[in-house]
């Protein structure tokens, strides 16, 4: 082993004794001024220590627990049962004997890939300790009864947080590829670790914000967004971005695609490969795309109704002096997808029927089953958000991400505690995380209508719930061809609960199911013959009567979408290019609302 350090080490220099520990007094002294920076801003703040709400909900479930004993006595015996088959288990591999694991892993659990999970006695025991733990933890909450259904989904989500945290992964004790790394490095993977984690409290300024990718291996418009196009239009709220025709002749209708504001709308052109936007120039459309403004607290007041005059509505008039076609086709994503429903309803009441088909991404309007993101939304965490957006005039864009890395937090959080503080390793050059990491702020009055009129109460789905711009919004009367897309594996946007939109249209509505989740499953181009997605000619009460009869498919969804939207294509016409219509050209794509970049 010695020899086989040397040989990996090759010319490799051992840090001078005198020199680390100079390096580790700065680290120390460093860490020292932060952690007092820190603590002097959450001194102030200490009344939003349980901004979650979530000790009601556990003092509930102990409450709960103590009134049946008997079951807690029965779920306590079937772990010691358990622990029981384990040591007796380990005890037999310790004598050579082969022996089926107690306890394993899910087949998507990436946290005990390493070999000697499985090959050292020592580690298996620890994993399959951790595993047996993980899951009596969880069952044991999860069979809790006398819970309101809210209350338990909560409970639910939060323990499986402290579950994933307490993971013996986590830990430098406890991961055989940690512990080689240590030894191998002769302790700097710690050293650099720890540079990287005072790296990241610092960019935080104060607060932990864990980085996920190698920010300086991209820029836009070079290596990311490169979709060629120019900024046609803008307003307060949004730029609006004309690509470049790809072909001679395109689809008489342009195609606007409405993004959420949550990110940048670059999700949709990462990089020529796996460009949606590039590859709808290929097939002969002309694309519009909103850029999104990142608003700052002078835009505190703008509302979801001013998102919906100032962006679809704006987009749309400006699309027919760019193109003078006064008809288009919509595409709505996440949040852009309930705003663009919204906007379609609001249309339809005032008699204006320019959008002549509406596509859909993993958008959800009926918000009954909002899967686990309804964890955040209750009358006290809504009070306490509200008061944090008051200060500023808007919900900085790092909260809603550090939310969306809860609902994935093995690979969106925990692996990159590893990789970075644990192995001391640079994070990777990921175009998919980099724009993850390019957070958008919320305005206070938007975020709040949204949250508060969709996710609690539910409005939207109520004819005339909610009203805009002095119009009752009504979804039934949406009456055009709808394509939606949903994926199998969103965490977002759950699929059975975006498939309750099927049931509310007018129009000819086709279901499509990819898989994946609300990301790769849209994003996934052919090339890639990855996923496969269902389709179903009918649209059944439930989505489960749909899944039930659907037809699976290889590869990518996108050729079904294009063959759909070719019959609502208005014919063909020689591609336009940017600028030659009564809009200008203001700037080149990405243009400035997207290049800004908030640290």
């Amino acid at each position: 082993m010695p020899d086989q350090q040397n040989e990996d080490n090759g010319n490799k220099q051992i840090p001078d004794v005198e020199d680390m520990a100079a390096y580790m007094a700065q680290i120390a002294e460093r860490s020292q001024a932060l952690i007092t920076s820190f603590m002097s801003k959450k001194s102030g703040s200490m009344r939003m220590a349980d901004s979650m709400n979530v000790c009601k909900e556990f003092i509930e479930l102990t409450k709960q627990m103590m009134a049946n004993p008997a079951q807690m006595m029965q779920a306590q015996m079937q772990l010691w049962q358990d622990y029981m088959g384990l040591w007796q288990s380990t005890t037999q591999k310790m004598m050579g004997v082969e022996v089926d694991a107690i306890a394993a892993p899910t087949s998507d659990d990436r946290r005990f890939r390493d070999a000697e999970w499985d090959e050292s006695i020592v580690f298996d025991y620890i994993k399959q300790s951790y595993l047996l733990s993980s899951r009596w933890l969880t069952n044991a909450v999860q069979d809790v009864e006398g819970l309101d259904d809210k209350t338990a989904k909560k409970v639910d989500f939060y323990t499986r947080q402290f579950v994933d945290a307490l993971a013996p992964t986590n830990f430098l004790m406890t991961n055989p590829e940690v512990i080689r790394a240590t030894i191998k490095s002769k302790g700097e993977n710690l050293v650099k670790g720890l540079e990287n984690l005072l790296s990241d409290i610092e960019k935080g300024d104060g607060e932990l914000r864990i980085s996920q990718v190698d920010e300086g291996a991209f820029t836009l418009g070079e290596n990311v967004a490169t979709t060629p196009g120019k900024v046609v239009y803008q307003n307060d709220l949004m730029q609006l971005i004309q690509f470049e025709p790809s072909t001679e002749q395109v689809d008489k209708r342009p195609l606007l695609i409405v993004p959420p504001w949550i990110n940048k709308y670059y999700i949709l052109d990462l990089q020529t490969k796996n460009s949606f936007i590039k590859w709808c120039t290929n097939q002969g459309l002309t694309v519009f795309v909103i850029s999104w403004v990142n608003p700052g607290s002078k835009l505190a007041a703008k509302s979801f109704e001013d998102y919906m005059l100032e962006g679809p509505l704006d987009a749309l008039d400006a699309i027919e002096k760019a193109t003078a076609s006064k008809e288009a086709n919509l595409i709505g994503y996440c949040l852009g997808g309930t705003l663009s429903a919204s906007t379609l309803a609001y249309m339809a009441e005032k008699k204006d029927d320019r959008f002549k088909s509406a596509t859909f991404f993993t958008a959800m309007v009926d918000f009954k089953e909002p899967g686990e993101l309804g964890v955040f939304i209750d009358e006290e965490q809504l009070n306490s958000l509200e008061e944090r957006m008051g200060v500023d005039g808007y919900l900085e864009g790092a909260s809603m991400t550090t939310t969306f890395n809860m609902l994935r937090a093995n690979d969106l959080i925990w692996s990159f505690v590893v990789n970075n503080y644990l192995l001391g390793r640079e994070p990777f050059p990921f175009d998919l995380l980099y724009w993850n990491s390019d957070s958008t702020r919320m305005p206070a009055e938007m975020h709040r209508f949204y949250l508060r009129n969709m996710y609690q109460d539910n409005k939207l789905i109520e004819p005339g719930g909610i009203i805009l711009d002095g119009v009752p919004i009504d979804l039934t009367k949406v009456d055009l061809p709808t394509f939606i897309l949903s994926t199998k594996e969103d965490h977002i946007a759950p699929w059975k609960s975006t498939y309750a939109a099927t049931q509310i249209y007018k129009g000819d509505v086709k279901f499509c199911l990819a898989g994946s989740g609300h990301i790769a499953g849209v994003v996934n181009p052919p090339a890639n013959e990855k996923y496969g997605y269902w389709t179903n000619a009918k649209n059944p009460a439930t989505p489960d009567e749909w899944f039930e009869g659907a037809k699976q498919h290889d590869g990518s969804w996108w050729p079904e979408w294009r063959k759909w939207l070719k019959k609502n294509a208005g014919g063909q016409i020689a591609a336009r290019v940017p600028g030659d219509g009564k809009l200008k050209v203001i700037e080149a794509a990405p243009g400035s609302y997207a290049s800004l970049r908030l640290r």
